[in-house]
């Protein structure tokens, strides 16, 4: 009798829904429920939530580069003049840049988007809500294959149990119901969750689209605790990359950064369209947010290859377009970071 089939698919669908429905549930949890911060959110805060922790990385350079504690060069190096920083970011953008000789801009950025000082920022934005915890994110889709794998087994099952009630004699077969109504309404109601119980694809969640809206209205968008000379610019730096530096006088930095790497293209609002805002669950540019403050961007982490690591403050990990997505490849597309780095969730990518 193919019931017995039946009953196999119906607990391999329900146990799959099941596992799914929790994942997606805990990739949407708010841990530390508060209001939203308005325009009194920190600089750096701002720039993560706006463009992940590439943003991070260039809005504190060009903090330092306009209060004369650091050089980029026409060269694209960066040397620091002040070894005394502000702030955790600061501190690990100092050490990665070394001593007098500098770094180059384009791999000091990339070995910074890691460093656990960034990595921080977006676990505390993710606990209140305004970001969702990628590693939660990954779990949620991989929870989701299960369901396409019990879709699978019930389709089989069906046209297996389909198979033996045609092969039964006739009299035998006009007393039983044929099979597939029930494999049929099973396979239904499963593509049905599957459509409205996908999980998030972007990382900002509505919350984090207030805020960021909170920050565009009312006019340019000063940070409260920067001096005000330089407050408007380092807020447009923050929310909307280095193409925000429109002034003659800072188009070598605009070209040193690369707009086109800091973010997409912008909205009427100054939101980035095409960038951290609106990727997906695995993200494929060298700003990764890791989703976890304990282990990614320690220097234990391997990535790669065993002499550079994944994150540390003071190793170069890849290059601008290296990936680590689902796939957990770091620094080429060959390169692994392995099953434990980051908290058992991959480096990755997305500015």
């Amino acid at each position: 009798m193919w019931h017995h089939q039946f009953v196999i698919a119906l607990l391999l669908t329900t146990a799959a829904v099941a596992i799914a429905a929790v994942a997606a549930a805990r990739s949407r949890r708010v841990t530390d429920v508060q209001g939203l911060p308005g325009r009194g959110l920190p600089l750096l805060d701002a720039a993560f939530l706006a463009g992940g922790p590439l943003r991070v990385v260039d809005t504190a350079l060009v903090r330092m580069e306009r209060e004369g504690r650091a050089v980029i060069s026409r060269a694209h190096r960066v040397t620091v003049t002040d070894p005394a920083p502000r702030d955790e970011v600061e501190a690990a953008l100092i050490t990665a840049a070394g001593g007098r000789a500098g770094r180059n801009l384009a791999v000091l950025r990339v070995s910074l988007v890691k460093a656990p000082a960034i990595q921080q920022i977006g676990d505390r934005l993710a606990a209140r809500g305004l970001l969702r915890n990628p590693a939660a994110l990954r779990a949620a889709w991989r929870a989701r294959r299960l369901v396409l794998l019990a879709l699978l087994a019930t389709l089989g099952l069906g046209i297996a149990a389909t198979v033996g009630w045609l092969d039964l004699p006739l009299a035998e077969r006009d007393a039983t119901t044929p099979p597939f109504f029930a494999f049929g309404a099973l396979l239904v109601v499963t593509v049905i969750y599957l459509v409205v119980g996908r999980p998030a694809k972007r990382r900002i969640t509505p919350a984090g689209e207030r805020q960021l809206q909170l920050l565009q209205d009312g006019g340019p968008w000063r940070p409260h605790d920067l001096d005000p000379a330089v407050a408007a610019l380092l807020g447009g730096v923050a929310l909307g990359g280095a193409l925000t530096l429109a002034a003659e006088e800072l188009r070598p930095l605009r070209e040193a950064l690369g707009g086109r790497l800091t973010g997409g293209t912008m909205n009427s609002s100054g939101i980035d369209t095409e960038g951290y805002t609106t990727v997906g669950v695995i993200d494929s540019s060298p700003g990764s947010w890791c989703g976890t403050s304990s282990s990614c961007g320690s220097s234990s982490t391997s990535c790669g290859s065993s002499s550079s690591s994944c994150g540390s403050s003071s190793s170069s990990c890849g290059s601008s377009s290296s990936s680590c997505g689902s796939s957990s490849s770091c620094g080429s597309s060959s390169s692994s970071c392995g099953s434990s780095s980051c908290g058992g969730s991959s480096c990755g990518g997305g500015s």
